[in-house]
């Protein structure tokens, strides 16, 4: 059997796979932007036992394996009696992975503008909360629209780990259709084909608002 035939016998399961794989990737992306940003502020906050609390999170899930959060977020909260499907177990284990990186991408583009337009904000009496919103982060985002998604392609390629607790994702089902087929190789290869073809589209993305942001 060549990759045509292959394609055509394991294509249907392949492309649900692959929509499965994309649905994670989104729900951990938005997982990882909300608490990211929350983090962030918290890293920038006045209170020291606020930005420790922020900075422990960041180094705790930066320096520890994406594998290993996954793993007690599907097994060790079973045992104080919280307890997720191996889908969401996966979403939200790579989305506060995430949300350590995305904090410091955060806290890099609010750190970045200028003080003296809040000083300014804040001396016409805008709330700090307004000084944040229309001051702060319309121009944060600018920044850090690119690497934030340097970020999301990781963690469409971060999702492959899902598969070691079953999470219903496209290594899973490679690994389904080749105890079936007996071609681990093809579809090893089909498999990189098709994260490659997720993942090329939005590095073209990063690349213009990379251009874009620079000028």
């Amino acid at each position: 059997m060549g990759y045509g035939e292959l394609w055509e016998a394991t294509h249907v399961e392949f492309l649900a796979a692959a929509w499965a794989t994309l649905q994670l990737a989104f729900g951990a992306l938005v997982i990882g932007l909300i608490v990211g940003l929350l983090v962030a502020l918290a890293r920038l906050s006045r209170s020291r036992p606020v930005r420790r609390v922020a900075l422990t999170y960041i180094e705790l899930f930066r320096g520890t394996p994406a594998l290993v959060q996954l793993f007690i977020v599907y097994f060790s909260l079973t045992e104080i009696g919280v307890q997720f499907s191996s889908f969401q177990a996966a979403m939200i284990g790579l989305g506060l992975n995430a949300a350590a990186y995305l904090a410091e991408i955060y806290r890099a583009g609010l750190e970045a503008v200028p003080k003296g337009q809040v000083e300014a904000a804040k001396a016409i009496g805008m709330p700090h909360l307004k000084v944040l919103r229309w001051v702060v982060l319309p121009q944060a985002i600018r920044i850090v629209l690119a690497p934030i998604g340097n970020v999301a392609i990781s963690l469409l390629k971060d999702t492959s780990v899902a598969s070691l607790i079953a999470a219903p994702d496209l290594m899973l089902r490679a690994q389904d259709l080749s105890s079936v087929y007996f071609m681990p190789l093809e579809i090893y290869i089909l498999v990189g084909g098709i994260y490659f073809a997720l993942c090329y589209p939005l590095s073209l993305g990063v690349r213009l608002l990379e251009r874009r942001t620079r000028h």
